[in-house]
């Protein structure tokens, strides 16, 4: 089907490696850096941070597993959006689209780019009032750099992906081999264990495994979708499970659990400061920086194939622009520089942080009916008696994805009731676009 009137369509030169990437780098920015603490601090000891961990990849990799046998029957570029509208039809799927591309794709992308401003920042030491125009210059180079080829953007993905695994490999060796604490057993002094706590140091393990399901916005362009696209997120979801689990081990075996709760988010610093000297704070710093440079641009990468697929459908204001492809190129121009300007709005006048935060109730929203979908599907799509892709442990892996997704949307009811009405805001937003767009 032509993509626009020059019949321009997207170019599935993707491959499994390019994939792969995308899945591991979207996934790890910084959260897996300063994430420990808080972690550590809600689980009472070393062994249930650990095991936090463990049971927030499990649901992750559920959840991945899940959307793989969903994303093998609609491989085409959109993702979530596209899967939620072949299974419950035109308007959920418009609904599931409009929130990722109107609020929640760009508060990511401007929350990470204000990040990584105040990162560069101290690393050169600018001033501390250039952090915006920093963070939206960052973006801007990401995004123009995503004006080209796909093939550039996942050749940036690869090398940053592997340039973030040096200091978390680092990490991971040094701690582990050279540590003289116990990595289990250590409890924190401060605080007290409780089921709740527990909750929520699984629920901080989610949002650090968050982005996996990125990848299936680029179904289009992927080659041999159907075998792709699982493995990708099967292999990139199960990596990263792994490498968080180690390099937590590798930090609880080099630091006293009283003293990776005290330093808070300068945990990981001050361990590399200790293992490596001052130089090695700076190399940490310099993979963060990279690390997050990589999540950025997996992110601008995926969320505008969303709102081009969109575009394509018709199904948003100035669709006819959005939709366009360069003709050599063949990269979705207009939609790319739109969520770049959306970012830099959320960077110049609100708090892209709390906004994305706000959002996590609506995306699991559409989340938990997508993992129901798969249900739907099975009964609808009976035919198929050789499936491109099976879940294994059927119809448990589905199960514990539910659950996972259940426990976060509570988490976040009984945590900030106030974001999650306005998450439902957001979302009634779009239906009036909707049906105006219906009836145009």
């Amino acid at each position: 089907m032509p993509e626009n009137k020059n019949h321009v369509q997207l170019q599935r030169s993707l491959g499994l490696y390019s994939a792969l990437s995308l899945v591991i780098g979207t996934i790890i920015g910084s959260g897996i850096f300063f994430k420990q603490s808080s972690i550590l601090a809600n689980a009472h000891t070393t062994t249930m941070a650990i095991a936090a961990w463990v049971i927030g990849g499990i649901i992750t990799l559920t959840s991945g597993l899940t959307i793989a046998e969903i994303g093998s029957l609609f491989p085409h570029t959109g993702g979530l959006y596209v899967y939620i509208e072949k299974i419950y039809g035109k308007f959920w799927g418009f609904l599931a689209g409009w929130v990722q591309i109107i609020v929640y794709g760009p508060a990511l992308i401007a929350s990470l780019g204000a990040y990584l401003a105040i990162l560069i920042g101290a690393f050169f030491h600018f001033p501390r009032t250039w952090t915006p125009a920093i963070a939206i210059i960052s973006i801007l180079l990401i995004s123009l750099f995503n004006l080209l080829s796909n093939r550039f953007g996942a050749a940036l993905q690869i090398f940053t992906t592997l340039c973030k695994m040096v200091p978390i490999f680092l990490i991971i060796i040094c701690g582990i081999l050279f540590g003289d604490e116990h990595a289990l057993g250590q409890v924190v002094s401060n605080g007290q264990a409780s089921i709740g706590n527990f909750g929520v140091a699984v629920l901080a393990t989610l949002f650090a495994y968050d982005g996996w399901i990125l990848i299936a916005n680029l179904g289009g362009e992927i080659k041999n979708p159907q075998k792709i696209l699982p493995l990708a997120i099967i292999l990139g979801t199960s990596f990263v499970l792994i490498v968080y689990v180690l390099l937590t081990v590798g930090i609880f075996k080099a630091m006293p659990a009283n003293q990776i709760t005290k330093l808070g988010e300068n945990a990981a610093p001050y361990f590399a400061i200790k293992m490596f000297g001052s130089i090695g704070g700076k190399i940490l710093n310099l993979g963060i920086i990279i690390s997050i440079i990589g999540t950025i641009n997996g992110k601008i990468m995926t969320f505008p194939r969303i709102m081009f697929a969109m575009a394509r459908a018709n199904e948003l204001p100035f669709s006819k622009q959005l939709a366009w492809l360069h003709p050599r190129m063949f990269s979705p121009v207009v939609s790319v520089l739109t969520m770049f300007s959306f970012a830099s709005i959320l960077i110049l006048f609100f708090n892209p942080d709390r906004l994305s935060e706000i959002c996590i109730f609506s995306i699991y929203c559409f989340y938990l009916i997508a993992f129901f979908g798969l249900f739907k599907l099975r009964k609808q799509r009976k035919d198929l008696v050789v499936r491109p892709f099976k879940v294994p442990l059927y119809p448990l892996t589905p199960i514990i994805a539910i659950l996972g997704a259940i426990f976060v949307m509570l988490s976040e009811i009984f945590s900030d009731l106030n974001g999650v009405l306005v998450s439902f805001v957001f979302i009634l937003i779009g239906v009036p676009v909707y049906y105006w767009k219906v009836k145009k």
